[in-house]
């Protein structure tokens, strides 16, 4: 009977043994869990914090005027903002600010003038950094043709595009009534043969295919003239702005920095950019990173950094813009362009 009773005893204790040892394992096994589900969790906490996509569109195709965003995507700065960016090139028929104000895309390319008009057609718009800190519009003349003041056009023929917001500056400041003005077609065939002829022109771009067509040029910048907007600006809604304010930080930081790399790295960055833009030939691309480089890295930016733009150039510009009759009113500056997103 005592015997009986041991071997009771024993059954019993392994019994309880083989029941706390499977608690013990469940616990663990569902602590394991627990801790696996919650590393899972962070893991794609932070993969979906990592990378916000974002779009750019272009103010043309791709050009070296845009080398600074093809700089900081080849050289992985977007990435290290948080972002995915996707470049779309612009051109005659796509309009950066008709595709940003619709909320086709986050941030766009323009020039300042065409974000003040695009506020007065009731697209509110923020430009957050500019690549150039002057326009490199200007008149071409074949050389020893050329022009010491703009009243000097009298008596020429001048290819000018209708309606371009700079010619209709100049004919209030100078009496231009003695002018020919032809359409400009973007073709230089009647240019050419015309030596007191005069033609609008880009001061990065013309000159070099006039120089392929063993033409000698010389070129007069508008902005001698006072109208000096600045060129291949960066912006954004108001609202986007409003709502995404730390996108737009990291986006303009890598923008800049995009920028400062490209000085130094522009013949390589210009590969990359033919291959998005393959009717353009490397040496028209270098001609205009070089030629356009005191616009980027020069006046305002020499001393404030690439980017960098004034409230006094810009309510120059809405005051012009207001007396051509291109604004129903003249408003603050400071409603359409910010330096605070800029990297220090």
């Amino acid at each position: 009977m005592k015997s009986l009773k041991t071997l009771t005893f024993i059954v019993m204790m392994m019994a309880l043994f083989v029941i706390l040892a499977a608690c013990s394992e469940t616990e663990t096994g569902g602590e394991s869990a627990g801790t696996e589900t919650e590393s899972s969790s962070d893991t794609t906490e932070e993969e979906t914090a990592e990378v916000k996509d974002v779009k750019l569109v272009l103010n043309w195709f791709a050009k070296a005027q845009h080398g600074g965003v093809y700089a900081a995507q080849e050289n992985g700065l977007f990435e290290e903002n948080g972002l995915n960016l996707t470049i779309e090139p612009g051109g005659p028929q796509v309009s950066s600010i008709n595709m940003v104000a619709s909320g086709n895309a986050e941030f766009g390319l323009a020039h300042a003038d065409q974000i003040v008009v695009a506020r007065n057609q009731g697209i509110e718009l923020v430009a957050v950094a500019t690549a150039m800190q002057g326009s490199p519009q200007a008149f071409m003349f074949h050389k020893g043709h050329g022009i010491e003041d703009f009243e000097d056009l009298n008596g020429r023929k001048v290819y000018i595009q209708p309606g371009i917001t700079y010619w209709e500056y100049l004919k209030t400041q100078y009496d231009l009534s003695g002018v020919e003005e032809l359409a400009y077609t973007g073709q230089h065939v009647n240019f050419i043969p015309d030596e007191d002829a005069v033609t609008q022109a880009f001061l990065t771009s013309e000159p070099y295919f006039m120089e392929l067509e063993g033409v000698e040029v010389e070129t007069k910048l508008i902005a001698d003239a006072g109208y000096d907007p600045y060129n291949v600006v960066l912006y954004v809604t108001k609202d986007y702005l409003e709502e995404n304010e730390e996108t737009v930080r990291a986006f303009t930081k890598a923008f800049v920095e995009g920028w400062n790399l490209y000085e130094d790295s522009y013949e390589e960055i210009n590969k990359i950019i033919q291959q998005d833009n393959p009717d353009i030939e490397i040496e028209s691309l270098k001609f205009e990173a070089e030629s356009q480089a005191d616009f980027v890295y020069g006046m305002d930016a020499a001393e404030n950094g690439v980017g960098y733009m004034t409230e006094e150039r810009w309510a120059t510009l809405i005051q012009q813009l207001n007396d051509l009759k291109l604004l129903d009113e003249v408003f603050d500056a400071n409603e359409i362009f910010a330096n605070d997103y800029l990297p220090e």
